[in-house]
């Protein structure tokens, strides 16, 4: 026990803390009129930092929108990627459409948080944004500063600080990686052509590629389009096999067949599948073969270039010495400036390519442009099948069983040569399945007569031919329907 004359009297008490008080009130203010605001803040910000290291085990990677005058891709992603992680917690969000955007975007608003987790680990997002000044020059007066408010965007990622290695070395990628996926399936598809109004400019001008083409869709036979689907899996998935063969990383298409088939739809069905541009090449407005490099400079990757009506769009000078003996200037687009286009050194020039040719006459077609590496897979696109009519009926009158009016179509496809196309276009004249069906029924009514109006005026001019003509006609016709979509896949391995 302390004796009365050992404790201080409040008095005592009271006049050292004011004593105190006054003391300090005298160094602040000595300390704000001698130290500079800057130096305070640095001073400052190093005690917090100096106890926050030792009271919370927490790390913070801070990740701003911009990278100078570069945009940050890391905030980029980190955007869309939360985009798919936003929960009924979150209390605020910004909502945005653009007329090329299929649906709302949502992106987290000023000051919300949100939780993610990777393997395990727990994370912690904040979105904040807060504005800076910035000192531009007056237009008028080159000695004058005048400050301009901006806007700074930053995330800010909280972790566990012993994660850190993983989080920056695996989470980051992964992220990346994802928001890439995201930002493929939602993009809008283009379709680029070059300007044919006279110069070559060689430049791409683009529109929205908005074709509605699927592989549900086209009328083909159900095995060839499984073969094409494969083989365009294999070929989005052997980047590394195509770079440790010493191939460029590019596939080759040839659709062929008559007018009316679905080459083009085809064309669009792959580009929807796998969200690929379209470069639309027009041999006619390329002039030379330095334009044809220029043009292959500028196509993007993840893309299909087709090049339609290969026999006929432009005539291309062979590579008979007879042919170079002309003045140089004379000779414009050659064969041989195409096939270094398609697979020679100015082909490696991107990745994940694709390139089509169509064609309404293979035959036509000089060799060298069919060979394996150039062509890989020639896919035929024959007359409508019933296979591919049941298809179309399904697609256009909502018929997914039979209809009394099948068996009586089924046979006279097998008698008459009729495109998808002319099918597709008596199942629009109604709505009503009937009606519509009775007119496929004419139209093959029609293209049979003619077919054996055509048959018996053969046979007239034959001599002694009796019906073999016809018969001869009428087997041609089942066997184009029995290799209708063929596909034709060229080994590439050990060329």
């Amino acid at each position: 026990m302390f004796s009365t004359k050992e404790m201080p009297s409040p008095q005592s008490l009271f006049s050292a803390y004011a004593s105190m008080a006054g003391s300090l009130m005298l160094f602040r203010s000595m300390a704000n009129d001698l130290i500079p605001a800057p130096v305070r803040s640095y001073i400052g910000a190093g005690i917090r930092r100096f106890f926050n290291s030792h009271s919370t085990s927490l790390f913070t990677l801070i990740i701003e929108d911009t990278n100078g005058m570069s945009p940050n891709q890391i905030f980029d992603a980190a955007e869309t990627y939360l985009s798919t992680k936003i929960t009924s917690d979150t209390a605020r969000l910004r909502i945005t459409k653009t007329p090329r955007d299929k649906h709302p975007t949502l992106r987290l608003e000023a000051g919300e948080k949100l939780t993610d987790s990777f393997e395990g680990i727990s994370l912690l997002w904040t979105f904040n944004s807060h504005g800076q000044d910035k000192n531009l020059q007056a237009p008028n007066d080159i000695t004058t500063l005048s400050p301009l408010k901006t806007e700074r965007h930053y995330f800010e990622l909280k972790f566990d600080k012993t994660h850190r290695r993983k989080i920056i070395n695996s989470y980051i990628p992964f992220m990346l990686e994802r928001a890439l996926a995201l930002k493929n399936e939602e993009r809008a598809l283009k379709m680029y052509t070059i300007n044919s109004s006279g110069c070559f400019s060689g430049k791409w001008e683009s529109v929205n590629l908005e074709h509605p083409a699927t592989f549900e869709t086209v009328a083909m036979e159900a095995e060839a389009k499984r073969k094409v689907i494969e083989d365009l899996e294999r070929f989005l998935k052997r980047k590394e096999f195509y770079k440790r063969v010493g191939r460029a990383w590019k596939r080759g298409y040839l659709l062929h067949g008559p007018p009316g088939t679905g080459k083009s739809s085809l064309v669009a069905a792959m580009a929807n599948y796998l969200k690929f541009d379209i470069y639309d090449l027009q041999l006619a407005n390329v002039h030379q073969d330095s334009d044809l490099r220029k043009l292959l400079l500028t196509t993007g990757n993840r893309s299909i270039l087709v090049i339609e009506d290969i026999d006929c769009t432009v005539e291309l000078p062979d590579r008979r010495p007879g042919d170079w003996s002309r003045n140089p200037s004379e000779i414009q687009l050659t064969l041989s400036g195409l096939l270094n286009f398609i697979d020679g050194l100015w082909s490696t020039c991107g990745d994940e390519r694709i390139i089509i040719f169509t064609t309404n006459h293979k035959d036509r077609l000089d060799s060298a442009l069919l060979r394996p590496g150039r062509m890989d897979m020639h896919i035929h696109m024959s007359y409508c099948t019933f296979h591919g009519f049941k298809l179309l009926a399904t697609n256009y009158l909502q018929i997914h069983t039979t209809h009394r009016l099948f068996p009586e179509i089924e046979t006279l496809l097998d008698a008459a040569e009729v495109t998808p196309a002319e099918i597709a276009e008596e199942l629009m004249k109604s709505e009503d399945a009937e009606v519509s069906l009775q007119c496929v029924v004419k139209l093959l009514k029609r293209k049979k007569l003619e077919e054996e109006e055509n048959g018996n005026g053969e046979e007239e001019e034959e001599e002694g031919g009796g019906g073999k003509l016809r018969a001869a006609k009428r087997l041609k016709v089942q066997a184009k329907k029995k290799v209708a979509g063929m596909v034709t896949r060229r080994k590439f391995v050990g060329r």
